[in-house]
């Protein structure tokens, strides 16, 4: 288990859609355990494999309040959202300094392969359901900021630059 190095925006990768795994082996279950240390030490709520450079289906999310509640996913997708939507700041270490409003579903059931390789539909409220949806989006090539106004996006970059930039 490590902490592993997190993409930065504009990566490529953070761009690309990241392909199925077929099984949840050893392989897998290493990557999901330093994905959740490398979330615990941002601390994040969620991380998805592209994020560190590990181009396969898998994500972790983890928002309770004690930690140590990690859900590990692989091959992740929405069965059903609620009708109901709730917006939530959301950000992303690979694109430090910088959150936007983002609004989705307040609650989604997925379905994944969980740690034991078996099919799990599991329905998740709140900030867990907020965080399950942003890794699916990462998973698929997309950025939260995707989800805002051309001119909101463009703000936002331009403010996440600066940042880098220490100005």
């Amino acid at each position: 288990m490590a902490v592993r190095p997190i993409l930065r925006w504009p990566d490529g990768r953070l761009r690309s859609a990241c392909m199925d795994v077929p099984q949840v082996d050893s392989a897998v279950r290493a990557v999901w355990d330093d994905m959740i240390d490398t979330m615990d030490a941002m601390p994040g709520v969620g991380l998805a494999a592209c994020q560190i450079g590990v181009m396969q289906r898998v994500a972790v999310v983890d928002a309770s309040e004690a930690r140590g509640q990690s859900v590990r996913m692989a091959n992740p997708e929405v069965l059903h959202a609620s009708v109901e939507p709730r917006p939530y700041d959301e950000a992303s270490p690979c694109l430090p300094g910088v959150s936007a409003q983002i609004t989705r579903p307040r609650a989604v059931t997925v379905r994944f392969l969980n740690a034991f390789g078996e099919m799990e539909d599991r329905d998740f409220v709140g900030l867990w359901a907020v965080s399950v949806q942003h890794q699916i989006d990462h998973l698929a090539g997309r950025m939260y900021f995707d989800r805002l106004s051309r001119t909101k996006r463009a703000m936002l970059l331009k403010k996440a630059a600066k940042a880098a930039r220490g100005v």
